[in-house]
């Protein structure tokens, strides 16, 4: 029961931040990207790397509040061994700690959202400023491989749209046709075996365009004896859509594409449920699901309270 209220609050936190209104949150956002251009010009890093992995850490906490900047290190890595937390840039170097002064003030602080972004940006550096060497250097820091790539992910998004100010949704089907949906989170799944209804189907005529509901990068395309043609969108707060049982897919569509919400990915079909090219085992629908990872696992979670807030938003 506990770990389920923590994944409500988490999801709640992620996608819906509370506490602000929208013109504090506005300024939130602003005074952040401020601050990752103003490291990348004295790092000579792009500002979309240091933003992705920000973005990253603060998908991973539940805080009540938005933090300005959310990466943190840990103490014996930023101070160094043998260093009582003396936040001298000199002895911090001394010490072997990674902690950078980032403002010039001589003192290499933790708390200090310029230090800190400044020292993330040497340290993805270490060993050189091409993709590459960030994606190394990232798993050395992280050692997950999905880690990475969320961030990687992250940082191509922020770079193709130029700010991390993407904050619109899109409800996955086209509100111009007809569709129906309800809420069947848990129900259960015979076909392969006895398994729960991890998403929510939304049931429309074949051909109905299906939309990506947020910003993001294709990380999956193809077929799944369950879900039949399906596509895969990781998103830039940790999250992975997923789209099954598509009729078809919108020209374009491919692994690693960039989307934004209300792009068109495909359409709505019956396939699944078998090998290759299956269809019609079952009427046509949307399998919508939602992944949340915190840099340790990923689970599925209800996406069916999110889906009606952006068809209400439609």
């Amino acid at each position: 029961m506990f770990r389920l209220i923590f994944i409500i609050i988490l999801t709640t936190i992620v996608l819906f931040p509370e506490g602000t209104n929208a013109n504090d949150q506005q300024k939130l956002y602003e005074q952040r990207l401020q601050l990752y251009k103003k490291t990348a010009a004295i790092s000579h890093v792009p500002w979309y790397y240091i933003a992705a992995i920000d973005q990253y850490e603060r998908n991973k906490q539940s805080n009540e509040e938005e933090p300005l900047i959310a990466i943190t290190f840990e103490p014996v890595k930023w101070y160094g061994i043998g260093n009582l937390h003396e936040k001298n840039a000199a002895i911090i170097r001394a010490s072997n700690g990674i902690g950078l002064d980032g403002n010039g003030d001589g003192l290499a602080d933790p708390n200090d959202p310029e230090d800190v972004l400044y020292t993330m940006a040497s340290y993805i550096t270490k060993d050189g400023i091409k993709e590459e060497d960030i994606k190394i250097a990232l798993w050395e820091y992280y050692k997950k491989d999905l880690t990475v790539k969320t961030i990687m992910n992250n940082a191509k998004v922020f770079q193709f749209f130029k700010t991390t100010i993407l904050t619109d949704r899109s409800f996955p089907v086209d509100t111009n046709y007809i569709y129906n949906y309800k809420s069947s989170w848990g129900a259960g799944r015979g076909f392969g075996g006895n398994r729960i209804h991890e998403g929510t189907d939304i049931f429309a005529h074949y051909g109905t365009p299906v939309k990506s509901t947020t910003y993001g990068v294709v990380e999956l395309k193809g077929w799944n004896l369950y879900g039949g043609w399906r596509v895969g969108i990781r998103d830039i707060y940790n999250i992975y859509h997923y789209y099954a049982h598509l009729q078809n897919y919108e020209d374009g569509i491919e692994i690693g594409k960039i989307v934004k919400p209300g792009d068109i990915i495909g359409t709505v079909g019956a396939t699944g449920y078998g090998p290759p090219g299956t269809s019609g085992k079952f009427p046509p629908h949307l399998h919508y699901g939602m992944y949340q990872y915190n840099g340790k696992n990923e689970w599925a979670f209800d996406p069916f309270p999110y889906l009606q807030r952006w068809e209400r938003m439609e």
